[in-house]
């Protein structure tokens, strides 16, 4: 099941299923940063107050928006899976 970043809590380790945002400059701009489809990511930190999101990606940790965050789809996955 598809759910948004957004909706996930810290430590939660999911793989990238769909990004959302409308026109190329926006999926550019995220896969930029190694945030693609088929990428497996952990939540580090939620930071309160729609504050923004800490994600670790391929040892990477990159921090993020609420509003761009609730744009990246994902698929909850077991911690074990993530080879």
């Amino acid at each position: 099941m598809q759910t948004p970043i957004t909706s996930l809590s810290t430590g939660t380790v999911a793989r990238i299923t769909a990004l959302l945002g409308q026109g190329c400059s926006f999926q550019r701009k995220l896969r930029t940063m190694g945030i693609r489809e088929g990428k497996m990511l952990k939540i580090v930190a939620i930071h309160p107050f729609s504050g923004p999101l800490v994600l670790d990606i391929e040892g990477r940790e990159i921090t993020l928006g609420r509003s761009i965050a609730q744009r990246i789809m994902v698929r909850v996955e077991d911690c074990c899976e993530s080879s």
